[in-house]
């Protein structure tokens, strides 16, 4: 599982020209699955994202995490970031897991998030050509892999 995490300010999706999630401020994580990802993978990869350390403190220091500074949550499924691309200039998808498979795992994710945390969560939707606007603040940005 692979997660890139973005820190950001005022973040949205929009699919056929309606924005369907949004937040204020907080992360928008892009989500790959692999098909080798599973519960363990969801629980560990959760308690990273609701814990990670990306705002700052009262000294500018990063020593916060997103449910300290009451932001939320924009989760975007991200097949791309299953891609191997050590070699060759095409990506290769052997890794990812199968739309079924991703399409659950994502879905479970998403609901650990939503019963682990007091954060406001918002998606995308799964499989759609989707438009992702987001203020990366800092720019921050973390690849994080379980």
């Amino acid at each position: 599982m692979k997660v890139l995490l973005q820190r950001s300010g005022p973040a949205s999706v929009t699919v056929e020209g309606q924005v369907i999630g949004a937040i204020d401020h907080g992360l928008v994580l892009l989500i790959g699955i692999e098909k080798h990802d599973g519960q363990e993978s969801l629980e560990k990869m959760a308690r990273k994202v609701l814990n990670y350390r990306v705002f700052g403190d009262n000294d500018g220091k990063m020593n916060l995490n997103v449910q300290q500074v009451e932001g939320g949550l924009l989760c975007i499924s991200q097949f791309t970031l299953a891609a191997d691309t050590k070699k060759g200039l095409r990506p290769g998808f052997s890794c990812a897991a199968v739309p079924e498979q991703a399409e659950t795992l994502f879905e479970q994710f998403v609901n650990l998030l939503k019963t682990t945390s007091s954060c406001p969560i918002e998606t995308g939707k799964f499989a759609a050509d989707m438009k992702v606007s987001l203020v990366n603040d800092g720019p921050v940005t973390f690849m994080l892999e379980c």
